[in-house]
């Protein structure tokens, strides 16, 4: 007989996101949208089952429209701020319980690819 595997954890992602959204502290970028790239990394329940259904997984395109919904608010300053604040909306399906969010300005420095930060956090 075979042994039946434990339930672990399953990662839902989403991997480069661009967007253009109104991000950055300093006066040239104020009132201009500049790109970014956006990543997630969801650690969520493991089902061993699903039956086939979405609605018994967690559903990516649920988090890439959050995503655009936060960015389409208005400016944020942060990148920081932006990467919190989709880790809140993550957090809004009870079957997260880590998510990692990175975001990156893909023009912030002269000759980098691009800038910016990752968080991640646990239920």
């Amino acid at each position: 007989m075979s042994p039946i595997a434990a339930p672990g954890v399953r990662h839902v992602f989403i991997r480069n996101l661009d967007l253009l959204a109104h991000i950055g502290v300093y006066r040239h970028e104020e009132g201009k949208m500049q790109p970014v790239r956006i990543n997630l990394d969801l650690g969520v329940e493991d089902v061993m089952d699903a039956g086939d259904r979405l609605e018994n997984v967690v559903d990516y395109a649920i988090f890439e429209a959050r995503i655009r919904a936060i960015i389409a608010e208005g400016h944020v300053r942060l990148a920081e701020t932006l990467a919190e604040r989709i880790a809140i909306a993550c957090f809004e399906d009870e079957r997260v319980k880590s998510a990692r969010i990175r975001v990156e300005k893909l023009h912030a420095l002269p000759g980098a690819e691009s800038a910016g930060v990752e968080i991640e956090r646990r239920r």
